[in-house]
């Protein structure tokens, strides 16, 4: 698999994911050859590139849950694109309330965990996919969690709208990687600006302004070293904090590669003053991070197999050693005390990498995903 950018694009070459339209509509599915007509409809969606496939290279496998997130997260990122644009323009709201409402429908009563896969951002739509992705962990969450109905709906719509202040910073400014402290102002003070902007159209809702300030000085206080014991935070302000640290890290961006689940959830742990642990519980009870079949990475340099979750430790999973199939319990600290899960293997699309047939030759049973074939 390759990440080709659009002005590289040629005829011939092989989707390795689906591209659909805002209305969810399927324009070309896996495996399907690109045309003049298909580039030409890539540089019209605005995409810096997509990933095909190399010459002789299978499909890799998708579940009909993993094709049905990708489809919502696209027709959503239009939706919230579309949204604030208007919220800027007429500073009133439109569907932001129906946006909310539709995640939660979506992902906010699930029985069980998503694989959360990241779509690649660019600079111009790193917003409204950080919003999306956020406002969809905190409606996992907020669920996992027996939240309120009003609290989980507050909590959606601030994690939509929460970053609207932004979308006001010159654009010389946001496609820097680095800022001088002018700059950093500059954002500093469109983000206030926002947040004003949210008290207004939010006028009926205080709460929402709450969650995203509250949210945001959390966040600060991670570069700042702010203690902020003292700040009683709401509940949606904590689900917020967590979600947005989490989606930050784990980003795919063209610009850098992003840190792995492991990465941030050991972050998010290791800080409990900022990150509310049962928060971050939540979370890890959302997604997959480390399950049957993962490939990943030890601290030693070795790979391995997870074969059995830790619901007590995610980070201490049952894992199967390539170099001698030995099973190795990493909960056993006295045992294996310096031996640790580094990162997740990962394709180059972000995907887990997963191995499930080795289990079963190994004779260890695992619920294999369903995929769905390629017409």
């Amino acid at each position: 698999m390759l990440f080709v950018k659009r002005e590289e694009l040629k005829t011939g070459m092989r989707l390795a994911r689906p591209i659909y339209n805002k209305d969810g509509v399927l324009l070309y599915e896996r495996n399907s050859k690109l045309t003049a007509q298909g580039i030409e409809s890539i540089r019209n969606f605005g995409l810096i590139g997509i990933f095909v496939l190399e010459p002789a290279e299978p499909v890799p496998p998708m579940t009909q849950a993993d094709i049905d997130f990708e489809r919502f997260q696209t027709m959503c990122v239009f939706s919230i694109q579309e949204e604030m644009e208007k919220i800027l323009q007429t500073k009133r709201l439109n569907k932001m309330p129906t946006i909310a409402a539709n995640i939660i429908k979506n992902y906010g009563h699930l029985d069980k965990k998503i694989n959360f896969v990241q779509n690649l951002r660019s600079k111009e739509d790193y917003i409204y996919k950080h919003s999306l992705n956020v406002a969809l962990l905190c409606a996992m969450i907020t669920h996992v969690l027996n939240m309120r109905v009003d609290e989980q709906f507050e909590t959606v719509q601030a994690a939509v709208i929460h970053d609207i202040g932004k979308l006001t910073v010159p654009k010389s400014i946001m496609e820097k990687d680095i800022l001088s402290p002018e700059e950093q102002e500059a954002v500093r003070s469109a983000e206030i600006h926002g947040f004003d902007l949210i008290d207004s159209v939010y006028s009926s809702s205080p709460n929402i302004r709450r969650i995203c300030m509250q949210a945001q000085k959390a966040l600060e206080s991670v570069e700042t070293g702010e203690d902020i014991s003292a700040m009683k935070m709401v509940n949606g302000a904590k689900v917020l904090t967590v979600a947005g640290a989490f989606d930050v890290m784990t980003a795919m961006q063209a610009e850098k590669a992003p840190e792995s689940e492991v990465a941030a959830i050991k972050h998010l742990m290791d800080n409990p003053q900022v990150y509310d642990s049962g928060i971050v519980e939540g979370l890890i009870r959302s997604v997959n991070i480390l399950y049957p079949g993962v490939s990943v990475e030890l601290n030693t340099g070795e790979k391995a197999l997870v074969i059995t979750a830790n619901e007590q430790n995610i980070l201490e999973p049952m894992i199967l050693m390539f170099g001698d199939n030995s099973i190795v319990d990493l909960s056993n600290r006295s045992t294996y005390g310096d031996l640790e899960i580094k990162d997740i293997m990962k394709t180059m699309d972000n995907r887990h990498v997963m191995d499930v047939e080795m289990l079963k030759k190994q004779g260890i049973s695992v619920e294999e995903p369903e995929y769905v074939a390629v017409s």
